[in-house]
């Protein structure tokens, strides 16, 4: 049997009364964090200990460092059994994205910056050769990773799991959205037994699919959840405005400019809609780029640091690409279209108001999507802001002065368009 624990816990435990090793203390310093986030407070006591964890938490609230705080913690404070060998982790921590795998390596390289412990992301989408050659050539105490990566490097005998000592699996919601349970219990399988491993389990929701995964791969787990009131945190300022679909641009645009907004993240349902939005930003002299399943990894690179450096003023995304990034200094998130997906509405906000600090969300409601509003209000546990623009978000803009390359390049998009969407020929054949 589990334990459920579920209340909301002020932000009064400090991390130095953890009594956490000295190197890790000195890089959570470094950070500057003093006090623990709620699923850091609730999870930190039992995971330090050596137990088992299922925490329900979204981005955004601390969880990525509730755990890698654990993992590096318990590899400094317990020497190795004995001699390990390339390619042989202490530590695996399983990611839906290759984004959020990426992030949960650049958290954890500052946290072991004081540390000799060494750690590798394995995704997909980047270069397989640099990744194989430090397995082969390096110790590697942690192993972040997608499924599908990691399985080509076990199944090629670069990679052994036989040693893990604690995993972890997060964001196991958006796994089994996403089909990835077959290849998470495929490696789950390389690991040792359960009964001689720690397992710490993240998710955004406790479903009973959820649960019954969590039975076979913990051992009397501690089941920790931070109330729904807390998930949106108190730092985003939320309002909705009521608008038709064809006000909806104007209102973007006047939206940035007006404000003068400088980093700005933008959530579209579709592929399509991402692109076309950014076309549309473009032309109109916005930096902007499109975050989305179909862009080569090493673009979403690419758009992800020039997004963080400032360089790209607004980031157009969908939730599969968005969810996982954490940059700072978002300062909206623009809800173009309402997602259909309730969680999804807390992942978009949550890039903003981040650490601390506050943040908008802008959430734009049309006759096409305004229904979704209730089953987002019912998770929140709140009524939204809902109201009418101001007249001056709707003033008419302009028509942009687009250059005879970018008419080009339109013309050639939409001509591709309508091609993609003609019906096959008819064969001569039958």
């Amino acid at each position: 049997m589990t334990e459920t624990v579920s209340k909301e816990v002020q932000p009064t435990l400090r991390f130095k009364e953890l009594k956490l090793e000295p190197t890790l203390q000195q890089g959570i310093d470094d950070l500057g964090f003093e006090f623990a986030t709620p699923i850091q407070a609730l999870s930190l006591p039992h995971s330090l200990q050596g137990k088992d964890v299922i925490g329900k938490a979204q981005t955004g609230t601390g969880k990525t460092a509730a755990f890698l705080i654990t993992v590096i913690n318990r590899l400094l404070k317990e020497p190795e059994q004995e001699e390990r060998y390339n390619g042989e982790p202490r530590a695996l921590i399983l990611a839906p994205t290759r984004e959020l795998a990426m992030q949960i390596e650049k958290d954890a390289q500052t946290l072991v910056k004081h540390t000799p412990l060494s750690l590798l992301s394995i995704v997909g989408g980047m270069d397989y050769q640099k990744q194989q050659k430090r397995l082969h050539n390096e110790i590697i105490d942690i192993v972040v990773g997608t499924p599908g990566r990691l399985i080509d490097f076990v199944r090629k005998k670069d990679l052994f799991l036989s040693e893990t000592e604690i995993l972890v699996i997060d964001e196991a919601d958006r796994m089994l959205d996403m089909g990835f349970i077959p290849d998470v219990k495929r490696l789950i399988r390389e690991t040792p037994f359960k009964e001689y491993r720690q397992t710490l389990m993240f998710s955004a929701t406790f479903t009973q699919d959820i649960m019954n995964l969590s039975s076979s791969w913990t051992i009397d787990a501690q089941q920790l959840e931070v109330e729904s009131d807390t998930v949106a945190a108190d730092t985003v300022d939320q309002k909705v405005y009521i608008v038709t679909t064809d006000e909806k641009f104007a209102l973007l645009y006047n939206l940035i400019m007006q404000n003068q907004l400088e980093r700005v993240m933008i959530f579209a349902n579709r592929r399509d809609e991402t692109r076309d939005l950014t076309h549309k930003l473009r032309d109109y002299g916005i930096k902007c780029a499109t975050l989305s399943g179909d862009v080569p990894q090493h673009k979403r690179i690419k758009v992800l640091e020039g997004f963080r450096e400032g360089n790209i003023r607004v980031m157009v995304a969908t939730d599969v690409a968005g969810r996982g990034i954490h940059i700072e200094g978002i300062s909206h998130v623009v809800n173009y279209s309402l997602p259909e997906d309730p969680e999804d509405y807390v992942h978009r906000i949550g890039r903003t108001g981040r650490a601390g600090k506050t943040g908008t969300s802008v959430s734009f409601a049309c006759e096409e999507d305004a229904f979704q509003l209730p089953a987002i209000e019912e998770l929140l546990g709140c009524k939204l802001d809902c109201r009418q623009p101001e007249p001056e978000l709707l003033q008419a803009i302009p028509e942009p002065e687009v250059s005879p390359e970018r008419e080009r390049q339109r013309r050639s998009h939409q001509h591709n368009q309508r091609r993609n969407r003609r019906p096959p020929r008819r064969s001569n054949n039958g």
